[in-house]
């Protein structure tokens, strides 16, 4: 009696073991889902929702560098417009055969901006956050600019070497010109991967 009770106990166990398998397999199972899910809506929300390009140039630096790859949003200004401190991707002047160009936005639908002493007034209230010098060319905002309905202002945050919105060839940029909001960049140089700020 008592060697039948062992090998009744063994058998318990086993089961018990078999059971604990079964358990920690569907787990993994579970869990392998959700990961192949959250990746395949990454990619889906990247594809459609998003898209990539590159920064060309200094002119954002040193948030931003040359070559440096980023993504954008490319929905958010259909169902909202573009804010101040944004940076954005856009086409100048909606040509389709240039690059694409990525800078900062100072100014939006009806504010007054110029430059003086190598500062930047938007509605006669400094703007000096965003850049890392004072600007040395005024350029079209040696005067007051007004801007238009769907007018945004863009310049770079290395303004001494940004051709942007005080270039007369860019000028002021027109929301529907815009591709998207720089939201995410990847590593690359001093800069690591995060949120476009």
């Amino acid at each position: 009696m008592g060697i039948d009770m062992s090998k009744k106990k063994g058998l318990t166990f086993y089961q018990k073991k078999k059971k604990l398998n079964v358990v920690i397999l569907k787990e993994i199972i579970g869990w392998i889902f959700w990961i192949f899910a959250s990746m395949l809506l990454a990619v889906v929300t990247i594809f459609c929702v998003g898209m990539k390009t590159s920064v060309i140039g200094s002119s954002m630096e040193p948030g931003l560098y040359n070559g440096q790859g980023i993504f954008l949003n490319r929905v958010i200004y259909k169902v909202s417009s573009p804010k101040a401190g944004d940076v954005v991707v856009f086409l100048p002047n909606g040509n389709e055969k240039s690059h694409y160009y990525v800078k900062r936005v100072v100014g939006v639908p009806g504010d007054t901006l110029y430059i003086k002493n190598g500062v930047l007034y938007v509605n006669k209230e400094t703007v000096e956050e965003y850049f890392n010098d004072k600007i040395a060319e005024p350029g079209t905002l040696e005067n007051e600019v007004t801007l238009g309905e769907n007018e945004y202002f863009v310049i770079g945050d290395n303004c001494n070497n940004s051709e942007d919105s005080r270039s007369a060839n860019i000028g002021t940029v027109k929301k529907e010109y815009i591709i998207g909001k720089a939201w995410f960049k990847m590593a690359s140089g001093d800069s690591d991967i995060g949120f476009v700020e």
